[in-house]
């Protein structure tokens, strides 16, 4: 095979590939070709003059005494040869000595060469798919964006990213939506897998807390420049989420940052959420006044967490005014269950003898002719 150096450079520039990389990946075709057409059991090396820029096959023998063991062996046999017939070659040879036997495929007719074309492709394909499982395996959590090809029966959406399809199964798409082909839609990577059988696949998502977080850095240049931290995020995807943000520059709001002016920012990504109502926190590593933040709009008493037998934050039982408890639980225990998610604790509630008044102050229940007092000054 001439000027083997050229084609590998060529292959690479037209799949995006090391040439490199591609050089090994011929050279393992070669040898499995070899192998193939020659004998399975042979130790063959394909080696690359780079001058002449021609590849050929090297069989490689190793020169053993004439009663050693793994010459009666049929598997390693063809490997060695014993220092007798190894002299036949070349009488300067000793034990241990390594005899290299030329082979050229040519030499081997049709069946090799288009063996070798088999093997050539088999191997430049798994590389380029190699090649693209490493780049999207390391996108896992990153947006992406594409062109909707195809929805089949069962609700799966495949879009066209890049060089490859990737699906939107019909469970991570958010609740009420509808894409048809050609629609342009963002999503975030779930997972990638790779199998012989049917090659890459991606899946992507719409309801992961990860593409809210991507479409708020997006959205927001203090989060895209490390300035607000996305700490933590829930969400129950078309209803409502919950962002925990922290500030590393003292003069930037956290949460104002995020909110954006008049609610420009949230507002954008709520709309790519179909309507998710998105609650910002501060952040702290302070876990009681942590909880009672994520516990917003309700107003909290006090907060208790009890830690487990390794220490860890398990549970927080949250005392709270008794017209407060709706607020805390939301509608259908939303509010409840994001805290819950974004705390990674489990949440007790118990109301106390106290209410809010009009300026959300916490103050004693007022009943008996003390609240008649109150009720006529």
């Amino acid at each position: 095979m001439e000027k083997i150096l050229d084609i590998a450079e060529a292959i690479g520039h037209e799949k995006g590939l090391q040439p490199e990389k591609v050089l090994e990946a011929l050279k393992t075709a070669f040898i499995q070709t070899a192998k193939r057409v020659i004998d399975p059991n042979f130790a063959f090396e394909a080696v690359v003059d780079e001058e002449s820029k021609n590849i050929k096959i090297v069989q490689t023998i190793t020169v053993v005494a004439d009663d050693d063991e793994r010459l009666q062996d049929e598997e390693s046999a063809p490997a060695y040869i014993s220092i007798t017939d190894a002299r036949e070659y070349d009488d300067q040879v000793e034990l241990g000595d390594q005899l290299q036997i030329d082979h050229d495929l040519e030499d081997y007719g049709r069946t090799a060469a288009s063996g070798l074309h088999r093997e050539i492709e088999y191997h430049i394909q798994r590389l380029v798919e190699d090649e693209v499982y490493n780049k999207y395996k390391s996108k896992v959590g990153t947006l992406v964006s594409g062109r909707v090809t195809r929805v089949d029966a069962q609700n799966a959406t495949y879009i066209e990213v890049d060089e490859i399809r990737a699906v939107l199964p019909m469970k991570s798409r958010i609740k009420g939506e509808i894409f048809e082909v050609g629609d342009h839609i963002k999503a975030v990577v779930r997972r990638v897998n790779m199998d012989k059988e049917h090659g890459i696949s991606i899946e992507l998502s719409r309801t992961s807390p990860k593409f809210l977080e991507a479409l708020l850095e997006l959205e927001v240049p203090e989060i895209a420049d490390g300035t607000v931290i996305i700490e933590k995020s829930a969400r129950i995807p078309g209803e409502r989420a919950k962002v925990a943000v922290l500030s590393t520059h003292p003069q930037v709001d956290a949460v104002g940052a995020t909110v954006g002016v008049k609610g420009v920012r949230i507002n954008s990504v709520s709309a790519e959420l179909i309507g998710e109502n998105i609650d910002c926190i501060e952040y702290t590593n302070i876990p009681e006044l942590f909880v009672s933040r994520v516990m917003s709009p309700a107003i909290i008493s006090h907060v208790e967490i009890v830690k487990n037998e390794e220490g860890e934050n398990e549970k927080a039982i949250i005392t709270l005014p008794s017209d407060q408890k709706s607020k805390a639980i939301g509608k259908s225990g939303i509010n409840i269950r994001l805290a819950s998610m974004l705390t990674d604790m489990q949440i007790e509630l118990i109301e106390s003898d106290e209410t809010t008044n009009e300026n959300g102050e916490i103050e004693e229940k007022k009943d008996g002719v003390d609240a008649l007092e109150a009720l006529f000054s």
